[in-house]
């Protein structure tokens, strides 16, 4: 049963005005549904979107003018209801709503697709990805297996590398391993056991954790570069660069802890301008750590490309190859967890203080240091083929700015509510900056008596 919802005026507005892109598509009823499932397979093997069918567009001299021509009711949307649902069935992954608005004429299908993890086709049999606002078809086996890699249906670090097998198996790296964790074994038939060595030669796994120098045998994919740009602008230019970038190699493990101490002793060395003066540019080490660690451990090693971290006046930026893995959004990257290399995040944390110690934590980590801290978090962005991540220099407005602008837009605010907005895990704390508000004549408890002891809730002073 599809639920049908009557909508107001600005949530109507709001569909008028959506903006045809990577994530969003309005469609006429009168498009056939075979074709609609093009966009549909296009969401689901990209990072998901909204479909609404039933919205005309006219172009009148160039100004474009939607009309909201619905289906007259829910029987005449059979037809594309069975074509969608045959494919992609509601659930989980896809949902459909009947939108209704009283002075518009019939029912308005929203789709929301997910992100999904299998490869998913349209009617035509083809496979689509999406792209701005276009639903490119994905046909050639490179293309198929790229998208494979980019959903983490199947993983680069399980390609083989030709190099001969004592490249891993005679190395300094292994032994220290093998001798601090599994002395009882030898490190081939360790190896083997893993499924780190198919066909006589090593994965991508075992070269990038257990070879002296991996970037031997993968050249331009398996490093990280550092770079220190003098400047706050967007992007940084070779006049801004403070000196050559620093190339980072080796196994993955040593990568972790040599990137995060030289962008940490790059950092310490650094004096940024402020309008008090020179001032000490500082980060939290926890949090580069937790964030370079997921860059080495997550990135696509199928892309040539190293891993790029950024220092600039105001932030630290962290460039990863790769696309995010399997159902991974941005939207939901700190909930869900999803091992592009299943094999290095299991194998890394089997080392002496492994840089993963809270598997699947990490980036929770990273983030919870930063909110302590009081800096703005971490900005999150997915790239055609990699993801940065920005950590930014900049403090987070006072907990009383940020409780008074809340109730700006608000009636009211709970302990819990000014914790969760303020990054302040006290309740004591959070009281404290109610009675200052308090004593200043700004707000009042809520004279409500339904809002007394843990319901207790402040307003505006009246």
């Amino acid at each position: 049963m599809i639920e049908t919802r009557e909508i107001n005026d600005d949530q109507r507005d709001k569909i008028f005005g959506v903006v045809e892109n990577h994530f969003n598509d309005l469609k006429s009823k009168e498009i056939a549904p075979a074709k609609l499932t093009r966009t549909l397979s296009a969401f689901a093997n990209s990072v998901g979107g909204d479909m609404y069918v039933g919205i005309r567009e006219n172009d009148n001299n160039g100004v474009l003018d939607r009309q909201w021509i619905g289906f007259t009711d829910e029987e005449e949307a059979n037809g594309h209801i069975q074509a969608f649902e045959e494919l992609f069935p509601l659930g989980d992954q896809y949902s459909y709503t009947f939108l209704s608005h009283p002075n518009e004429n019939g029912l308005v299908l929203h789709i929301a697709v997910k992100k999904n993890l299998a490869i998913v086709k349209a009617s035509n049999g083809t496979v689509y990805k999406r792209r701005s606002a276009q639903n490119i078809p994905v046909t050639t086996e490179d293309a198929l297996k790229r998208l494979e890699l980019d959903k983490g249906i199947s993983s680069f670090e399980d390609n083989t590398v030709n190099v001969p097998l004592d490249f891993v198996t005679d190395s300094y790296s292994i032994f220290e391993f093998m001798a601090e964790v599994i002395p009882t074994s030898e490190p081939e038939p360790w190896l083997r056991k893993q499924l780190l060595i198919r066909n006589n030669l090593p994965t991508v796994a075992s070269v990038m954790l257990y070879s002296d120098t991996p970037q031997a045998a993968l050249p331009k994919q398996s490093g990280i570069k550092i770079y220190r740009y003098k400047t706050k602008e967007e992007e940084g230019t070779r006049e801004t660069l403070d000196f050559v970038p620093i190339s980072i190699e080796g196994p993955a493990y040593t990568q972790v802890y040599r990137a995060v101490e030289k962008t940490k002793e790059i950092i310490e060395n650094g004096k940024v301008l402020k309008e008090t003066g020179l001032e000490d540019l500082e980060y939290p080490e926890k949090a580069l750590h937790e964030i370079i660690t997921n860059a080495v451990l997550h990135r696509d090693y199928s892309i040539a490309s190293d891993i790029h971290i950024r220092i600039f006046d105001n932030r630290v930026e962290v460039l990863s190859p790769g696309s995010l893995p399997g159902h991974v959004t941005i939207a939901n990257i700190l909930e869900e967890q999803f091992a592009r290399n299943g094999n290095m995040v299991r194998l890394i944390n089997k080392f002496p203080n492994p840089p993963n110690q809270d598997v699947g934590e990490g980036l929770n980590t990273a983030f919870n240091e930063i909110a302590e801290l009081r800096l703005k978090k971490p900005e999150i962005i997915e790239l055609d083929h990699s993801v940065l991540v920005i950590i930014k220099h900049e403090s987070l407005a006072s907990p009383e700015k940020m409780i008074m602008d809340y109730l700006s837009k608000n009636e009211e605010i709970h302990n819990s509510t000014a914790r969760e907005l303020t990054g302040v895990k006290s309740a004591d704390i959070i009281k404290t900056h109610f009675y200052r508000l308090r004593e200043k004549g700004l707000i009042e408890k809520n004279p409500d008596p339904k809002k007394r002891g843990r319901n207790t809730t402040w307003i505006l002073k009246k």
